[in-house]
């Protein structure tokens, strides 16, 4: 038997009345289908899925509700210090004996982490703070406030 190097629909412009599938019914009616969604993925299309869906069967892991585990909506302290003029400006954040005070939790930041460069003192009010942002603040002078309790 040959090959067929395209598909049959291309080869059959003009109209046939079985447009080669022979005679009764062939290629017609819902039984070629297969059945309807995902009917016959351990039978008749199991080969499909060890091909395109391997991991259709069996269970992948678990993922915690968000509302249970918690987001971490998270900020850099480099942002924070290039944006901090611009928050006291605004009146966002506000200057306590040279440093200026930017409260992340009502910014809605859960933690702040350490990219970027610290280059004023900043007092730091979250939830979380990371170790490489706690350094980078001390170093330039700075001071972390952190945890729910001391938030008030």
């Amino acid at each position: 038997m040959t090959v067929r190097r395209r598909r049959k629909s291309r080869k059959l412009r003009g109209r046939t009345r079985t447009m080669g599938w022979g005679r009764i019914g062939q290629h017609r009616k819902s039984g070629s289908r297969g059945g309807f969604g995902a009917a016959g993925m351990h039978k008749h299309r199991w080969t499909w899925v060890v091909k395109y869906a391997p991991k259709w069967f069996g269970k992948h892991g678990f993922t915690r509700p968000e509302k249970i585990a918690g987001r971490k909506i998270t900020i850099n302290v480099g942002e924070l210090s290039e944006m901090a003029s611009s928050m006291e400006r605004a009146g966002v954040a506000v200057k306590e004996g040279g440093m200026v005070v930017i409260d992340a939790t009502a910014l809605g930041f859960n933690k702040v982490l350490g990219s970027g460069r610290v280059d004023k003192p900043l007092k730091i009010i979250a939830r979380e703070v990371s170790e490489t942002a706690r350094r980078k603040i001390e170093e330039a002078g700075g001071v972390v406030i952190q945890g729910r309790a001391e938030l008030g």
